[in-house]
């Protein structure tokens, strides 16, 4: 067999592998969703538990503290949001239908100052009540996700215990221990960073989109602070999803004028968060590129559902300091980044 039909064969290979992992992740999506948000919590709450372990708190306990403080926030987030998930969701077709209405208004005038346009075009193909549609859709089955917050927790519990006892499993297990635990550290490191400072960067951006349409008066607000703080984990594009149902609404609710007051509050606070204070406590190291960040909402998305498109960046940074720790895989990781790799020139 001659070199170029054995590299064939195995390209050939690697991308059937793909093809079928990716269609066990679609059919497994039920079961691989709420293990992969478990994970997910998992690895914010390592670093209170290891700070708790490390101040002479038993590994139990400190599980024990670290859970009841998740288990609280998810409630208060629940008693706070809920209900306004719900009343968004009956009062859609209202939303809608104030949409549609605008919209054939705006033909009526295009057509008053003899622009001709469509009725029946601007519906068809562009009808931002789908927007609120869409929106209304990725909470429902986003809140249906968490309807699984028992196994979630449990497998989260599990996580924690395991975490505390994998550097000594390691040791026993491995040959080059010492060399895979550094390896080890660093990935865990460079991700509880990464996560901690992303998930602190979006919370304040909920809060301060929350407190601005509170102040301008618009329906909703702690949902929409939700959701800008859920999407503000994908950077660039995030912030433009989770602005676009809130800007409609207020289309429908408080006029033109006031939405366009909405939509420059949420430019205002994603230049402050997104340009300004995030870049500056993750560093230009950890970047991904735009093009990087759709793909990875698109795949994530299609193949694990809305659920899939917030964990998407989350995902795709993982990968990216897993492969930053290896030198062999460290050219895949820049292939990632969203920064042109300085070449080092000799100096004379």
């Amino acid at each position: 067999m001659t070199p170029a039909r054995s590299n064939s064969r195995g390209l050939l290979l690697t991308l059937a592998s793909f093809v079928i992992v990716i269609a066990g992740m679609r059919a497994a999506q039920s079961l691989l969703v709420p293990f992969l948000l478990a994970s997910f919590i998992a690895i914010l709450c390592a670093g209170p538990m290891h700070w708790l372990q490390r101040r002479r708190v038993p590994a139990g306990l400190a599980v024990l503290l670290v859970i009841l403080a998740v288990v609280g926030c998810s409630l208060t987030l629940l008693i706070l949001v809920g209900s306004s998930v719900n009343d968004f969701t009956r009062a859609l077709p209202e939303y809608q239908q104030g949409l549609r209405d605008q919209t054939l208004s705006l033909v009526s005038w295009l057509q008053g100052i003899g622009i001709r346009v469509s009725p029946s075009l601007m519906t068809d193909y562009f009808d931002p009540g789908k927007a609120m549609e869409l929106a209304g859709n990725m909470l429902a089955r986003t809140s249906g996700v968490l309807a699984n917050t028992f196994m979630i927790l449990l497998t989260v519990i599990f996580i924690l215990l395991e975490a505390a006892g994998l550097p000594a499993k390691l040791r026993a297990g491995l040959d080059n221990a010492e060399t895979s635990l550094q390896s080890f550290e660093r990935f865990n490191t460079g991700v509880q960073q990464y996560l901690a400072i992303k998930t602190l960067v979006s919370f304040a951006t909920g809060i301060l989109i929350t407190l601005w349409l509170l102040f301008l008066g618009l329906d909703y607000p702690l949902l929409w602070g939700l959701v800008a703080f859920l999407l503000n984990y994908v950077p660039n594009i995030g912030s433009i999803i989770a602005a676009v149902p809130a800007v409609l609404l207020a289309v429908v609710q408080l006029g033109p004028g006031a939405s366009l007051m909405v939509a420059s509050g949420y430019l205002a606070v994603n230049l402050l968060m997104g340009s300004a204070i995030e870049p500056k406590l993750l560093g230009r190291k950890l970047g991904l590129s735009t093009l990087v960040v759709f793909l990875s909402l698109v795949f994530w998305g299609w193949a694990l559902g809305p659920v899939g498109m917030l964990l998407s960046v989350p995902l795709t940074m993982i990968v990216k300091i897993a492969l930053e720790v290896k030198p062999e895989t460290r050219w895949l990781a820049l292939l990632l980044d969203s920064e042109i790799p300085q070449q080092e020139t000799d100096s004379g």
